[in-house]
């Protein structure tokens, strides 16, 4: 399922937008709603399915008939899924007691009567409603799943609400790891990115943007604010979500930016330093000029235990387009557990500091002569630097 909020949904449910002013009331618009709809039983509801060997579950459903003054309105989907079948109080990810919590609602939604339930969001639902143990997971339980329709207006509120009937599946379930959500990834791309070649290599010519300083991010969806910080040469970038991704971008109509548009145009600044914000929760997109000082380093050198401190690794350029400065620095390499740090080949100027983790490794942002960087898993790390702002991924591959 993919995560639906069009702008035409965003339109067609703007409709219900109710003004304050009570001599407006006469004209706003009443939506009418169902009161039930029909989710249909799925081809496994006679027999058992293996969470661990499933990709995904296919369901359908009826399109319940949303209207307002006689025109018809899209609704957004929501799954739920209880394994007591009693849909009494949601599991709530930002509190910090679910007791009692019988039903979660999956992240994904969809605008569509069609749907395919990824077995691991089942999974994820049942480790948060029965928080077992590892070595406690049982082989077999009985899964309740029903669909939430609303209508969702242009500032995001639910309008609607209607519940369909409960299907029933057994599944066989697999111990999940509970964490937040990570930050909802976008990548930068075009001639002003990387190596300017539009390709979905990363970092080389996809570059992945980085999580803004201290936001508090949606634990639930990963939604939040995203930066990046660096030189443009004035030949044109865009923002895509994932590698081939091509319909969920951010480019440019005229001086708007718009968000996927699939015949927007390139996003052109005049050459200079700029930070682009997006923020993927309230979907709004700046790109303004950095006005700080920039020092531009011939070279970047990641050094810590893994080489007994020695400046003999150095990162290679992200920026390799003309007439643009580098300020990102990537390598591919194993490492061990223990302390590492950046600098310029001295001491001169050095980057270290504390950690978040993330599903695929952590992130941070180093300050000079900050702390050594700690390495807990030792692996394979795809590791990103910008020496601007200080932030250093490490994606364990």
């Amino acid at each position: 399922m993919n995560k639906i909020f069009s702008n035409i949904m965003l339109f067609a449910a703007g409709v219900l937008s109710m003004t304050s002013c009570s001599d407006d009331r006469d004209s706003n618009p009443t939506l009418l709603q169902p009161t039930e709809f029909k989710l249909n039983a799925p081809s496994v509801a006679n027999g058992t399915v293996d969470l661990s060997r499933t990709e995904s579950i296919n369901l359908t459903w009826s399109q319940p008939q949303y209207t307002a003054d006689n025109a018809p309105v899209i609704a957004t989907y929501y799954v739920q899924v209880s394994t007591k079948g009693t849909f009494e109080k949601v599991y709530d990810i930002a509190a910090e007691d679910n007791t009692g919590a019988d039903y979660v609602t999956l992240e994904e939604t969809t605008t569509e009567c069609k749907s395919g339930i990824l077995a691991t969001s089942l999974a994820k639902a049942l480790q948060q409603l029965n928080v077992w143990e590892e070595n406690a997971v049982p082989g077999k339980v009985e899964l309740s799943i029903r669909l939430k329709a609303a209508v969702i207006d242009a500032g995001m509120n639910a309008f609607g609400e209607v519940v369909s009937n409960v299907i029933k599946i057994n599944a066989i379930p697999y111990y999940v790891e509970l964490k937040d959500a990570d930050p909802d990834w976008w990548y930068l791309i075009g001639g002003d990115i990387a190596d300017g070649k539009w390709a979905d290599d990363v970092p080389t010519s996809l570059f992945p943007m980085q999580p803004q300083k201290d936001y508090e991010f949606d634990k639930k969806t990963g939604d939040g604010e995203l930066v990046w910080t660096g030189y443009l040469a004035g030949n044109g970038f865009k923002l895509k979500k994932a590698p081939g991704d091509w319909d969920h971008q951010w480019g440019m109509n005229g001086s708007d930016f718009v968000e996927n548009d699939g015949g927007s145009g390139n996003i052109t600044m005049a050459p200079g330093y700029y930070t682009v914000t997006l923020n993927t929760g309230k979907h709004e997109l700046k790109v303004e000029p950095y006005a700080e000082s920039v020092t531009t380093r011939a070279q970047m050198y990641i050094l810590g235990d893994f080489n007994g401190w020695s400046q003999d690794t150095p990162m290679n350029p992200v920026t390799t387009v003309a007439g643009a400065d580098n300020h990102d620095w990537w390598i591919e390499m194993e490492l061990p557990a223990g302390g590492v740090k950046f600098n310029q080949g001295d001491w001169d100027f050095n980057i270290g500091g504390p950690v978040t983790t993330l599903s695929d490794g952590f992130y941070g942002y180093g300050t000079h002569n900050g702390e050594n960087i700690t390495i807990e898993t030792a692996g394979k790390y795809l590791i990103i630097l910008n020496d601007i702002t200080g932030y250093y991924r490490f994606i364990l591959k």
